[in-house]
């Protein structure tokens, strides 16, 4: 499934075709706040990119942080905000023909992977949630959100991002039960913060918890009633650390594939030689 045309066409009416390619969406370490300082720009011409920029988001995954970065700035709109947007269609020409991959299977186990950066809005210091849902090696659904609070710690932001994973897999459960698709077995989520599992297995952790609102302890219940299950994932094999942060191009490039965006497959040709998305 892709946006080529779509694609193609947002390139020539922002006048790209004559740009460089770049290999990532975003430069690496980069950060943006809304006082950056710098020449104003209209509003106008920059929230429509937004807009179709987001659009593109239901093939690109793998730009979703940066448009969604590059959205906190309408009201308050620089050269530097604008440069950042015309550096993710450089990267889009390089992948006009790219989409996600839908394949066949007889599996409809769901899994999901959770993570978050910590107070990566260097101007609220907020921090991000971000999740991921396989069903077998086909990405199903995806999030990349502000939190609507300040954590204090990371084992806080892991463990609120953690839960707000959890409540979307309950939720796809009753969904996929209805579309004669039930989870037989308890949804696997995984993390690569060793303290929000034990928190989560183990409400008794008072100095971990004791500044976590009450309403996301909603994951002990989940967790007791077998509905999800938490386990660990090693830090390298984050997915959803495209959607939360800037990446190195080799890691950018692998995590990009593992969520099933690749180029357009002529018919014919050898799909499972070109497809491997297994941990």
């Amino acid at each position: 499934m892709n946006q080529e045309k779509f694609a193609r066409e947002v390139l020539k009416k922002f006048k790209i075709e004559d740009y460089a390619k770049v290999n990532t969406r975003v430069e690496c370490e980069v950060k943006m706040s809304k006082n950056d300082e710098g020449e104003r720009i209209n509003s106008t011409t920059f929230k429509s990119l937004v807009g179709l920029l987001r659009y593109l988001t239901c093939t690109h995954l793998d730009i979703l942080f940066k448009v969604r970065l590059v959205s906190r700035f309408m009201k308050t709109l620089t050269m530097t905000h604008f440069k950042a947007l015309k550096w993710i269609l450089r990267y889009i020409k390089g992948i006009v023909n790219f989409g996600l991959f839908y394949g066949y299977s007889n599996n409809f186990e769901l899994v999901g992977y959770s993570d978050s950066d910590c107070a990566g809005d260097i101007d609220d210091r907020k921090s991000t949630t971000s999740f991921v849902f396989y069903m077998e090696d086909t990405t199903f659904t995806w999030s990349s959100k502000k939190q609507s609070i300040v954590t204090l710690s990371t084992c806080e932001v892991e463990y609120i991002a953690t839960t707000s994973c959890v409540c979307n897999s309950i939720w796809l459960r009753r969904l996929l039960k209805e579309l004669w698709m039930p989870q037989e077995k308890h949804i696997e989520i995984y993390v690569d913060n060793s303290s929000v599992i034990a928190l989560a297995k183990n409400p008794v952790f008072y100095d971990r918890s004791k500044y976590i609102d009450t309403r996301f302890h909603n994951l002990w219940d989940c967790i007791a009633n077998k509905k999800v299950e938490v386990k660990y994932v090693k830090t390298q094999d984050k997915v959803t650390d495209i959607f939360i942060k800037p990446l190195k191009y080799d890691v950018f490039i692998k995590i990009r594939d593992l969520l099933g965006v690749i180029k357009k497959l002529s018919l014919g040709g050898d799909v499972e030689s070109k497809l491997d998305f297994r941990f």
